[in-house]
């Protein structure tokens, strides 16, 4: 049975300033390029056929380094918007502190974790998920029923978006799921069509050198 392995990016430079990001294009810090050579070495006992990725920066470079890492350079990576990250509008490049600040946390809580809401100018949990759904179903899928391996690199929205379709969430239990970067996460596809997550077989030497 094939397996699907989500990672979100590694750190990235506007993560560290505590900004929202959205679909603004920013790269990985030293810390988010370790983490994407250690979520590489998480993976590197695992058979990859395909990856896909969004069309933002912080999200390709992840997953260069860890098809590198894993030595796999040479699958087809498919790139499409439909993955990336949830469009925070008017939001974008403010520091999240100081949006609370301005707009008031309740308001700024709603705009971040509820379903529904959109932030100015932005997208919704539930935007994200009309976008990231259908293309999953159309051309990730279809991946899967063939029997390959898929990785998906891509944002802590549309990957949210992305479990609460696989694992079957209710829309207040997706509230309070968290992404962390650069660590996989596996599902095997099983034969009634569902997705069963699985723990990922860790490599059986340790090693420490993917320090910043």
């Amino acid at each position: 049975m094939a397996k699907l392995f989500l990672v979100r990016h590694g750190q990235s430079l506007w993560n560290l300033e505590n900004r929202f990001t959205g679909l603004h294009d920013v790269d990985l810090t030293p810390l988010g390029i370790a983490e994407a050579k250690h979520a590489g070495y998480l993976l590197s006992e695992e058979s990859l056929q395909i990856a896909f990725t969004s069309r933002l920066n912080r999200a390709q470079h992840t997953l260069n380094i860890i098809l590198d890492v894993t030595g796999n350079a040479e699958i087809p990576i498919i790139i499409d918007p439909a993955l990336n990250e949830r469009g925070y509008g008017k939001l974008e490049g403010l520091n999240k502190e100081e949006t609370a600040i301005l707009y008031g946390e309740e308001q700024v809580w709603q705009w971040r974790r509820s379903y529904h809401s959109r932030p100015p100018g932005g997208e919704s949990l539930q935007d994200t998920f009309e976008r990231v759904v259908p293309y999953f179903i159309n051309f990730i899928l279809p991946q899967l029923q063939l029997g390959r391996n898929v990785l998906i690199v891509a944002h802590g929205n549309s990957l949210r978006a992305l479990i609460m379709h696989l694992e079957k969430l209710s829309v207040s239990a997706i509230i309070d799921r968290e992404i962390p970067t650069g660590i996989p996460s596996c599902y095997r596809f099983m034969m009634d069509a569902s997705f069963l997550q699985v723990p990922i077989v860790f490599p059986r030497e340790s090693k420490n050198s993917f320090s910043p």
